[in-house]
């Protein structure tokens, strides 16, 4: 009875989160999904197409090294330190149809990242926030990073295109990810490249290994992360796996035979950005995917469509997407895997 209760007050939390961000946006639909069925299809099809001239292997291109500015925050226990690093994030739209608009915005051509650091490099995790998330006080909250540091580990807070210090300065939500599936492929191209870009230097730094973790709309990049990039590990935290999946179960396809050919049209417009395109280049038993069973924003059907696709064992715990009632369970079988992969002491 407990539980039901609790579960039901974690969904509508959830639900009323949802509401919230539709009303930031404008309230009602986007204007791409006020058109008709049979337009957004034909509107699909050629996005489909734009893209299927791209190589599924070289879609995601290796960055360049970087070189980061580094900002001295606060320092950390044993020596350790705390930094601000950023860089240029030099990764270009694949779409000439989109190239203008998506650079305009001049503060996301700068990645950015906080840092955790050891006085000798460790084993690294790359941490990935969720949707309207990058926030440093609100990311410092939202992950136990002092229990990761503990644990022997240094720390990377990542920011999303077009989140947190990257975001747009009129306010308002994100244009990643959004109605325009151009703009949501060619953010996580970008995303992943800021990534690769960073582990490219905490492995230059010294550190042994690299891993990712990653909650929601981070939970998808980390999938995403591990059908790109040979991982220590990667762990992702009540996923986003499908935006079409996502669009149909919050609604925005309508109903019937149309919402089905709809759902199908997203799915193959966004495939070329899609952790199902493409086999894990690690191993699924240095995987963990940890679903909430009364997760209304990325429901727990989400987790498991991942988990198979992955091999990696899933994890179900209670309670929703921001009542997060699973915590300690999900960061205790994270702690697990790090030491059965003899990242961390026991």
């Amino acid at each position: 009875m407990v539980d039901r209760v609790v579960a039901g007050a974690a969904a509508m939390v959830d639900r009323a989160m949802i509401a919230a961000v539709r009303a930031r946006s404008g309230g009602g639909r986007a204007r791409a999904e006020r058109l008709p069925a049979e337009e957004r299809l034909v509107r699909l099809a050629r996005i489909r197409d734009a893209y299927a001239a791209a190589p599924l292997d070289g879609f995601f291109p290796a960055p360049p090294p970087i070189a980061p500015t580094l900002r001295e925050v606060r320092a950390l226990a044993d020596g350790g330190r705390v930094v601000d690093a950023s860089w240029p994030s030099t990764s270009e739209p694949y779409l000439d149809a989109v190239r203008e608009r998506y650079l305009a915005h001049e503060p996301n051509r700068v990645a950015h990242a906080r840092l955790y650091l050891a006085a000798r490099p460790r084993a690294a995790v790359m941490l990935v926030h969720g949707y309207l998330g990058g926030h440093w006080a609100v990311e410092e909250v939202a992950w136990p990073i002092e229990w990761m540091v503990r644990r022997g580990l240094d720390v990377a807070l990542t920011v999303l295109p077009f989140h947190g210090l990257r975001a747009l300065t009129s306010g308002g939500a994100p244009p990643f990810p959004g109605p325009d599936p151009r703009v949501t492929n060619e953010g996580f191209r970008q995303g992943i490249a800021d990534l690769r870009a960073l582990m490219g230097w905490l492995r230059a730094r010294g550190a042994p290994h690299v891993g990712v973790m990653g909650m929601s709309l981070g939970g998808y990049t980390s999938a995403l992360l591990a059908t790109v990039e040979e991982l220590a590990f990667s762990v992702p935290l009540i996923p986003l796996s499908s935006v079409a999946d996502f669009a149909r179960d919050q609604g925005r396809l309508g109903s019937g035979p149309l919402a089905d050919a709809q759902h199908r049209a997203l799915e193959e417009a966004n495939r070329v950005v899609s952790p199902f395109a493409r086999p894990s280049r690690v191993p699924g038993d240095h995987m963990l995917v940890v679903g909430a069973e009364a997760d209304r924003i990325t429901p727990i059907a989400q987790a498991e469509r991942l988990a198979r696709h992955f091999g990696a064992p899933l994890v179900r715990l209670h309670g929703g997407h921001l009542v997060q009632l699973w915590r300690r369970d999900a960061f205790r079988a994270v702690r697990q895997l790090w030491q059965r992969l003899g990242l961390i002491a026991g």
